[in-house]
């Protein structure tokens, strides 16, 4: 397997070396391709993303991705963005499981489309007025939900929407409700501001949520609270052909350099290329590895604790060695 590494830009350069020390050891027999883009090359060089670095990319199985910084006003389209629509990524896959130090007890997923919504950049700006426009199609919402329904040992799917108010969103949700009902998968439909407001109240009452882009964008980060921190919440970007794994935070360039990131989401994006891979014995062993070191209070400071990101490293790898 050919597996494209993109550190990025801030803590990027730092996490994603710790979960490419894991995969090394998780994946002996892959090939990886470092591949530098990001703001930081655009202001060294004046490009944040060649076409060669596309084609180097798309020559790959499936990406590793750290984290990207967006300045406002940036001369180039969202190198994420770009990359979700080159590669039709348009699963954006985000789990949130409990763990020791999380504040409640959650276990599940969140399905977000990840293709169109208000994120296509259809827009029009003049001085006095801007438009952005949402285009949800029956295709998209149709397939989101099929890849939700597929999930491993699903109870219910969970779709939300504001149908209420628009009319793109009644299309989601029979289009969702057409999907569940044909492969057999218990549903409920439920409003945005009603899954907001029951994130924070009942979370175990979810097991399986699917929903637009801009929705799940929103409700992933809320959710994020529920286990304890951004930095505990990897994400994968499923096709057909391509995927790629990303932890949810941003590139935080005001702890960059500090050496005091944390890596754990990226190390569970690991977990997740792993299943993605066929390999789920070894995304086990890996999942376990960061539970015992967060047992054992390895911790960075946004997490309480006092270790660097390379104290944390060794301990991941002490305990995964341990257990393959």
């Amino acid at each position: 397997m050919k597996i494209a590494v993109l550190p990025g830009d801030g803590i990027g350069k730092e996490v994603v070396p710790v979960a490419y020390e894991v995969l090394k050891v998780a994946m002996p027999g892959a090939e990886f391709i470092q591949v530098d883009v990001g703001n930081e090359r655009y202001v060294r060089e004046g490009v944040a993303m060649s076409p060669h670095d596309l084609e180097t990319i798309k020559a790959c199985d499936c990406v590793l991705f750290g984290a990207i910084t967006s300045p406002p006003g940036k001369p180039y389209r969202s190198i994420i963005l770009t990359l979700r629509k080159e590669l039709d990524l348009y699963a954006n896959i985000r789990p949130f499981r409990s763990c020791a130090i999380s504040p409640r007890k959650v276990d599940f997923t969140i399905y977000r489309e990840n293709s169109e919504d208000l994120y296509m950049g259809i827009e029009e700006i003049t001085k006095d007025e801007a438009r952005s426009v949402r285009v949800i199609t029956r295709k998209a919402s149709e397939r989101i939900a099929r890849a939700a329904c597929k999930k491993p040992g699903i109870g219910k799917l969970t779709i939300v929407h504001k149908a209420n108010v628009l009319k793109a969103d009644e299309l989601f949700k029979d289009a969702c409700s057409g999907v569940a009902g044909s492969m057999g998968v218990p549903y409920e439909d439920m409003l945005v501001d009603t899954a907001a407001y029951n994130l924070v109240r009942a979370p175990e009452k979810f097991d399986t949520i699917v929903t637009t882009n801009m929705f799940g964008d929103i409700l992933s980060d809320e959710a994020a609270a529920l286990i304890g921190s951004l930095g505990l919440s990897p994400s994968a970007n499923v096709g057909d052909k391509y995927a790629l794994f990303e932890p949810v935070h941003g590139s935080a360039p005001d702890i960059a350099g500090k050496g005091i990131a944390n890596p754990f989401a990226a190390i569970l994006s690991v977990r997740m290329l792993l299943d993605w891979a066929g390999k789920p014995e070894m995304a086990r062993a890996v999942q376990s590895a960061v539970d015992r070191t967060i047992e054992s209070g390895v911790l960075t400071p946004d997490l309480g604790g006092n270790y660097t990101t390379l104290q944390v490293q060794s301990a991941i790898l002490k305990n995964l060695e341990s257990l393959i």
